[in-house]
């Protein structure tokens, strides 16, 4: 029996993991270990990623993972805040590739921000490199030059770290549209330079695929311009915090898309783009599908549980064409929109498997 490990976290968190696992349960049978991460983890050990958090993680087969973070820890020290867990348990599990689809459902091209007609039809798969780059890079620091207050961060990227991530973006590729756009500053960054020298160089190894490269600045305004003129991104790990949140809202609700962290030695984690909002915990109110559809790209991707994955997709574009929604993608205006809340929702995407 495959073994998920089950980070619920801080907010709604716990809502929407439960949604999930209600869905897990009704495609297979699986072995379910929880642990605490974030402010929970806080409160019962005085960290936001305990020891024993991480060897459970490492000893699953995937980890399903729902959100960290309430406004009530934004005073403590940053070295101990719920959001630290987050970094942590991604370098401890080597987790250097995230990936986050920007999937626009035809039912639901209206509730996104950009028009419909250039919203319609969006398919993108933005691969990020999650361990490297500006967020890990030393030295950084705080430190007083010339009698003021300086911070530092320093943007590192070695070869083999770009190919490694780049392989992961042509292989995505190979399996769909056969397009990469890598998404640099390499007219200003000396990282950005290499970074597109050895993208190219990796695809020699895909012949089959296009590759083209992108300033980052520009890529941010063809992302609400011309969505569907990408297929898969490449970028490193600040760009792509960045452009993932930016691409993710095209769908019309962060509550609507998942994400998978991969790593080539530890377990894979799976989890929704959207944050614990903490203000609406316990109303009921979130939308649990991105945590669902995580909890399928689990299946596909953490443990090649296809068919069970397909029945999981499937299952959530079934209710949606059905008119069921949650607060976030609801119109008054039409007619043929149900309003269910975070529970009802979870409910009828199970049933809809079974």
């Amino acid at each position: 029996m495959k073994k998920i490990c089950v980070l619920k976290g801080d907010g709604i968190g716990p809502e929407i993991i439960n949604q999930a696992i209600k869905v897990l349960k009704a495609v297979g049978d699986f072995e379910f270990t929880e642990e605490l991460i974030g402010g929970c983890a806080i409160e019962e050990y005085g960290i936001p990623l305990p020891e024993k958090t991480l060897q459970t993680a490492k000893s699953s087969d995937a980890v399903l993972l729902g959100a960290v973070g309430d406004w009530k820890y934004d005073k403590l020290d940053p070295a101990i805040r719920p959001e630290k867990a987050l970094l942590g348990i991604r370098k401890e599990l080597g987790l250097f590739a995230n990936l986050r689809p920007v999937k626009v459902m035809d039912e639901l091209a209206t509730s996104s921000p950009l028009k419909a007609d250039i919203a319609k039809g969006t398919d993108i798969m933005i691969v990020r490199e999650l361990t490297g780059g500006i967020y890990f890079g030393e030295p950084r620091g705080n430190e007083l030059r010339n009698n003021e207050e300086t911070a530092y961060n320093t943007m590192v990227y070695s070869k083999s770290e770009i190919e490694r991530i780049a392989r992961v973006a042509f292989a995505s590729a190979m399996k769909r549209n056969k397009k990469v756009c890598s998404v640099d500053k390499a007219n200003v960054l000396d990282v950005s330079r290499l970074w597109r020298k050895v993208v190219t160089e990796v695809s020699a190894e895909y012949p089959e695929v296009e590759l083209t490269h992108m300033y980052v600045d520009n890529a941010a305004m063809q992302l609400v311009v011309n969505p569907k003129q990408f297929d898969v991104i490449v970028t490193g790990n600040l760009f792509g915090d960045i452009l993932s949140d930016e691409g993710s809202v095209i769908s019309g609700s962060l509550g609507l898309l998942p994400s998978a962290s991969l790593s080539d030695k530890n377990p894979a984690m799976f989890e929704p783009c959207h944050g614990s909002a903490p203000d609406m915990k316990g109303m009921d109110k979130a939308n649990p599908i991105a945590t669902i559809l995580s909890a399928s790209m689990l299946l596909r991707y953490g443990l090649n549980m296809i068919e069970e994955a397909n029945k999981v997709d499937l299952a959530v574009k079934q209710v949606i064409k059905e008119g069921y929604r949650t607060e976030d993608i609801y119109k008054s205006s039409c007619s043929t929109d149900i309003l269910v809340g975070t529970e009802k929702m979870g409910d009828l995407i199970a049933e809809r498997i079974k």
